[in-house]
């Protein structure tokens, strides 16, 4: 009868220390999307008994306080989720953990059917890309007046910050216009509404979104910078859903049905009225000197927005899964600027008139099928189109009184101050009309070899049709300095008063008529091998991709030759599952790019252009690469890259030897590119997630053919000049902080913060000076007033020049957002009201850039200083949004 006594003492001396060195840790399990709680879910301690959630995601376990342990999570269908509790501080009792559960597959009858694409297709990958999942862009690109994927891509690693309204960012020191954008497979050369201010993606028919920016698989091409490729939201195939949102801004509505528990339909629609916006900045505008909120004011026609999508999708068998995809959107916006001058040194107006209307849609069809459980075959076809309008008009007429600056600067011309010239007309007009047909058809089949090697291989032909209808008419002022001797021996009698002054200039008239109709037909195809070894720890792609462009005109025809591009990335798994490690990987990745410049578009048959001279933009890029994965959902990855561009495209036009403006087209450009981007984030959890990104980028590109005489189609400070320059999208340093706070299931903040180094701007001198200038027609023949003599027209400039350390001020780009959420936690109606505002700290600072003058008088504009483009006020936004 002893033992029970000994056994009863033990009890009495051992497990009061272990009550009181113990504690209870409440861990919450629930879906990361829907945040409902999982009932069922396993929570089982390393070496303990497992527990299984209650009816509210639910279950208690006790953990020891003076070390920390790992805890796994699991749930049918669900991703396992890892999770270290740290030992316990010293007046902690109870914690409480909520583990947010991704979706992994889905559950249909008694079979496992996953529906996620392969990994590559929807996850970060190191090296090779980084992608956002729904929930995160519902969080970061579902806020403000425009609601917009490229607002969320435009807050990665590797990003240069464009500002609040440009869609088309420079990706790892690439041109803007080098990214590329596909939606399940299919490329869209224009993915943009108002020239490029926003994407046609809205985050409500995006399931997932993912920027290559690294080494990515030879199975997309088209791109020597980044692929942006956007995965379409797939409707319910058992429930009805119904989204509709109503903001200060714009309103949309979303309805899903299920079609025979196989499949369903999505429509989506969406528009905007920015009518009282524009009113408010006008308003503002008497208020504040700023020459942005000036520009408000000739804003004719709002800017608009009519979209409408459809998605559909059926699963005919296990195997066998067809989906179909349709987008049609119209944007415009208009404008009317009236400047009328009645002061004492001159008197007149300037009048502007813009219109710009585009329409663009797209239908893409597509099948996914597995003939045998080690194949996998994707086919993907569609057509797209987009038609662009615009019509520009510039009327300018205004009487200037002679300085007593400028007279006494120029005797010889003997005019006398106070004197008036009334200054020819010079009547400027644009009128565009753009349009782009394309059809695109790839097939794709992954081939599973076993011991770990797949093999891939894949067709695409892409067709496009550039209709370009264009008349320009303006007059370009050309300094005397840059003419030619040919030239100037040309000048007539009366110009010769001024041929010897310095700074003075001819305004001569320039036009370009060109009505040109091209096709492109560009053939790719792929073969890669994969290999990933046991647990993964050794993983390798091998892959050849060929491009090939024949280019035929009405009159013509080119071709370039194959482009071949070899890519190659090792990776390597350096720890997994160590204490608090999860996983640390390392990545390496080398291979060469090519994609087809949009300018080839304009080439007419007389450009001189044949077979082989006609050549794609390339690309050499290696990237290196660390990924750590912590527990608890932290993340933290560092990568460094370099970039070598060659063959780019760009144009010159001499515009001294004749009216006529006629391009010339170079496909010589180089430039190099290095940089690194690290970035911290935290996965979705119960309270709080987000990430912290910092990137610096270091680009420099040369125009061997670009002269001080030519224009350069590049759009930068230094283009115009053959020397390496920095270009105009060039910013050193990208910082931006994602944070999502959800103290309330109720209640949550959404808070969008950067800051970025300025871009190049020129650099200019101290003093404003006057010049003489003269009005000539196409043969130098010059205006006259009514008594035959020349007419000397007074303007004034400062010296400007490419200086690669001047730069516009930094930009500091902040955002919040204010949800509450109204919902019935056993039902399936959720109202979200929210409350946002865009670009906050323009109360307290404004980026500036140069200051501007008036060029007949020399005297500064009040509101200069602005031209770096940002907004000076916030932008409000507020409504609802109710889902069922």
């Amino acid at each position: 009868m002893r033992s029970p006594r000994i056994f009863c003492l033990a009890a009495l001396l051992f497990f009061p220390p272990l009550l009181l060195f113990a504690r209870d840790v409440e861990i919450t399990a629930e879906d990361e999307d829907l945040r409902l709680p999982l009932e069922g879910a396993v929570v089982q301690m390393r070496g303990g008994e497992p527990l299984v959630c209650d009816e509210d995601g639910k279950a208690r376990l006790s953990v020891p306080d003076d070390r920390q342990v790992i805890v796994q999570v699991s749930y049918p269908g669900y991703e396992s989720h890892r999770l270290l509790i740290a030992p316990a501080g010293a007046d902690t009792a109870v914690e409480r953990i909520t583990v947010a559960m991704r979706l992994g597959g889905v559950m249909q009858g008694r079979e496992l059917i996953i529906e996620a694409e392969r990994p590559e297709a929807s996850e970060t990958k190191s090296g090779r890309s980084v992608a956002i999942s729904g929930g995160e862009l519902a969080r970061t690109a579902e806020i403000g007046i425009m609601e917009d994927v490229m607002t969320s891509v435009k807050l990665l690693p590797g990003v240069g910050y464009s500002g609040m309204f440009n869609a088309m960012p420079s990706i790892r020191g690439g041109d803007p216009g080098d990214l590329m954008a596909a939606l399940d497979g299919f490329y869209l050369e224009r993915p943009y509404h108002w020239l490029g201010a926003v994407s046609i993606f809205d985050p409500k028919m995006v399931q997932s979104a993912r920027l290559s920016h690294g080494v990515f698989s030879s199975r997309y091409g088209h791109t020597i910078s980044g692929l942006l490729e956007v995965r379409s939201k797939s409707p319910s195939s058992t429930e009805t859903e119904l989204e509709a949102a109503v903001g200060s801004s714009a309103a949309s509505l979303n309805l899903s049905v299920p079609l025979l528990g196989k499949g369903g339909l999505m429509f989506m629609g969406k528009v905007t009225y920015w009518d009282t916006l524009i009113l408010t900045a006008q308003g503002l505008s008497n208020v504040i000197e700023n020459e942005m909120l000036d520009l408000m004011n000739a804003v004719s026609t709002s800017p608009y927005i009519r979209s409408a999508a459809l998605s559909a999708h059926y699963r005919f068998t296990p195997e066998l899964e067809w989906k179909l995809n349709g987008f049609f959107g119209s944007d415009g916006v208009g404008a009317s600027f009236r400047t009328e001058y009645d002061e004492q040194d001159i008197q007149g107006n300037m009048n502007i008139d813009a219109d710009y209307t585009n329409y663009q849609g797209f239908l893409l069809t597509g099948i996914t099928a597995s003939p045998a459980p080690v194949l996998a075959f994707k086919a993907v076809a569609g057509l797209g189109f987009i038609e662009t309008n615009t019509a520009d008009e510039v009327d300018n007429r205004v009487t200037v009184h002679y300085t007593d600056e400028f007279t006494a600067k120029f005797p010889s011309l003997g005019l006398t101050a106070g004197d008036t010239y009334t200054a020819p007309n010079v009547n400027a007009g644009v009128e565009m009309g753009n349009s782009i047909f394309n059809a695109q058809a790839r097939a794709d089949l992954d081939w599973e070899l076993g011991k770990g090697f797949l093999a891939a291989f894949g067709v695409q032909e892409l067709y496009s049709r550039w209709k370009q209808r264009e008349a320009i008419d303006l007059f370009l002022e050309i300094p005397l300095a840059n003419l030619p001797p040919p030239v100037l021996a040309l000048l007539p009698q009366q110009l010769f008063p001024i041929a010897g002054l310095e700074h003075a200039a001819l305004i001569r008239p320039m036009f370009y008529q060109g009505d040109v109709l091209n096709q492109g037909f560009t053939t790719s195809a792929y073969a890669l091998l994969e290999y990933a070894s046991p647990l993964r720890r050794f993983g390798a792609e091998a892959g050849l991709r060929v491009d090939h462009l024949f280019f035929k005109g009405r009159d013509f025809s080119a071709q370039t030759l194959p482009a071949l591009n070899p890519r190659l990335n090792l990776d390597l798994a350096i720890l997994k599952n160590r204490g608090s490690v999860d996983s640390l990987s390392a990545t390496a990745g080398t291979g060469l790019f090519s994609s087809m410049n949009n300018l080839v578009s304009f080439i007419e048959g007389d450009s001189g252009i044949g077979d082989y001279d006609l050549k794609m933009n390339r690309s050499w890029t290696s990237v290196v690469g660390l990924k750590l994965d912590m527990m608890q959902g932290y993340s933290v990855t560092l990568e460094g890259y370099y970039k070598r561009v060659f063959d780019r495209a760009y144009i010159t036009a001499d515009t001294t030897s004749s009216s006529q403006i006629s391009p010339t087209f170079n496909f010589d450009g180089v430039g190099n590119v290095w940089g690194f981007d690290v970035q911290l984030q935290k996965m979705s959890s119960r309270y709080w997630d987000g990430w912290i990104s910092y990137s610096f980028s270091w680009a420099k590109y040369y125009d061997p053919q670009s002269g001080d005489e030519s224009l350069s189609s590049v759009g930068n400070v230094g283009g115009e000049t053959a020397q390496w320059y920095y270009p105009s999208f060039h910013r050193f340093h990208n910082c931006n902080m994602v944070l999502n706070l959800k103290p309330l299931r109720w209640f949550n903040i959404a808070v969008r913060f950067g800051f970025a180094s300025g871009q190049p701007k020129e650099k200019v001198g101290d003093t404003i000076y006057p010049y003489p200038v003269q009005m000539v027609d196409e043969n130098y023949v010059p205006a006259t007033d009514e008594t035959g003599n020349p007419i000397i027209i007074q303007k004034y400039e400062r010296d400007s020049w490419y200086d690669e350390n001047e730069r516009t001020t930094w930009s500091l780009p902040l955002d919040m957002k204010f949800s509450f959420f109204l919902f019935d936690r056993k039902g399936r109606v959720n109202t979200e009201i929210y409350f946002a505002a865009e670009n906050i700290l323009s109360l307290v600072y404004t980026p500036s850039g140069n200051t501007s003058f008036n060029e007949y008088t020399g005297r500064e504009d009040s509101g200069g200083g602005t031209n770096a483009f940002e907004m000076p006020i916030p932008m409000v936004s507020f409504g609802f949004k109710w889902r069922y």
